[in-house]
């Protein structure tokens, strides 16, 4: 397709999302479905009639995309208030993750009829809470909620992503018989994790320290310093094997508790991109999926979102969360605020990519469940917040 033509359909697609949401605003509808579905429309077997079949340059959108989203999700993130619920999060993020996949993954293989191997692949691919889903939706829609359980789910959702991502390869590289040693799969997570948390925290503040000692005459070269800075933590973290998401999230929460020159102006431009990059990514996932492929499914596919969300989800939660002081009430509103987003589809590609059996269906069931996350737990949260926390002003914003 010709370059025009390129950017003629890519900014009309924007645009056109851009006014849906306005228009929408009053009815509550997540941003992630209204993206996803103008994605879905302009695809192939929609009205627009894009082919788009491409899973790599799909992955490479959404990771891009992932990694301004959480950077500007941790720069957003007040520090001193995420502090306290700090052990909390690590918990639903590690063991919260892991009792998630296994419980999914177990009844996916009843459900669907799979080998073990690769109905616990399904479970770690749609095992980790979306973070772009999560800051969407809770900013969206002004939900006042407590600042600890607020703290709790946005710190939760930007830092569970490397356990989801550690599961999801290590099953890959088990499957395909790359790797079987349990030894190998403790010593690939807790490299992935001790390098991500460091290399963001040292290159975050190195980021802060160079950008106050730069004092540059364009204000303009601000923004695209911090975009090159952002990209290389990334990039040096993932070169090494860590987490590249968990360390731009990190940075993010170094920048953002750390005053800096234009402090105000880039925390506004992130804003921006964060909101561009949700668009460009769930719009490109839309067009990704055949909506055909996702008909066979529904009827099983339900189940396992039903599940989901009402035992996986819920069951993690309260097991990990069990020594905290957090009341029944709070801790089945953080069950309830499990949205899955990008981060599941774009892990769903990986499978597609190594050409497994059975990647297809992975696919195409983690798209279905996190439509259907948007639906029922994007849509509720303000009744679920009115109920189980009491609060009113949420409901009535919703």
């Amino acid at each position: 397709m010709p370059l025009e033509y390129v950017l003629l359909v890519g900014s009309m697609l924007v645009l056109v999302s851009i006014a849906i949401v306005k228009l929408t605003e009053r009815v509550g509808v997540p941003t992630l479905l209204l993206f996803l579905a103008i994605g879905m429309l302009a695809g192939s077997e929609g009205p627009g009639g894009i082919f788009f079949d491409n899973a790599k340059a799909a992955q490479w959108i959404g990771i891009i995309a992932l990694v301004f989203i959480l950077f500007a999700g941790g720069m957003d993130t007040d520090w001193h208030e995420v502090r306290p619920v700090l052990f909390h999060a690590a918990a639903l993020a590690i063991p919260g993750v892991l009792v998630t996949a296994a419980c999914v993954g177990l009844f996916a293989s009843f459900v669907f009829d799979i080998p073990l191997q690769s109905a616990y692949l399904l479970g770690a691919v749609i095992s980790s809470t979306d973070a772009a889903a999560v800051f969407a939706v809770l900013r969206a829609k002004n939900l006042t909620l407590p600042p600890r359980i607020r703290s709790l789910l946005e710190l939760e959702s930007g830092s569970n992503d490397p356990m989801a991502v550690f599961l999801t390869i290590g099953l890959i590289q088990y499957i395909t018989h790359m790797r079987e040693d349990p030894v190998s799969f403790t010593i690939f997570f807790l490299w992935q994790m001790g390098i991500g948390a460091a290399f963001g925290y040292a290159l975050g503040r190195v980021m802060i320290l160079v950008n106050n000692r730069l004092k540059l005459e364009q204000e303009g070269m601000y923004p695209v310093f911090f975009i090159a800075f952002i990209s290389l933590i990334y990039g040096v973290s993932t070169s090494l094997g860590g987490s590249g998401f968990l360390a731009v999230y990190i940075a993010g929460l170094i920048a953002g508790a750390h005053g800096f020159t234009m402090k105000k102006n880039l925390i506004r431009f992130f804003d921006g991109m964060a909101w561009l990059s949700q668009i460009a990514m769930f719009i490109t996932l839309g067009l990704l999926v055949f909506p055909s492929h996702i008909v066979p499914v529904i009827g099983s596919g339900l189940l396992v979102s039903i599940f989901l969300m009402m035992v996986a989800r819920p069951l993690s939660v309260f097991i990990v969360l069990a020594p905290s002081s957090f009341h029944w009430k709070e801790k089945a509103f953080v069950s309830w605020v499990g949205l899955r987003g990008a981060v599941p589809i774009v892990l769903a590609t990986f499978p597609l990519l190594a050409r497994l059996p059975h990647a297809d269906l992975i696919f195409n069931v983690v798209f279905f469940t996190v439509f259907t996350s948007a639906i029922l737990q994007g849509w509720t949260l303000p009744y679920a917040a009115r109920v189980l926390l009491n609060n009113d002003d949420a409901a009535s914003k919703g």
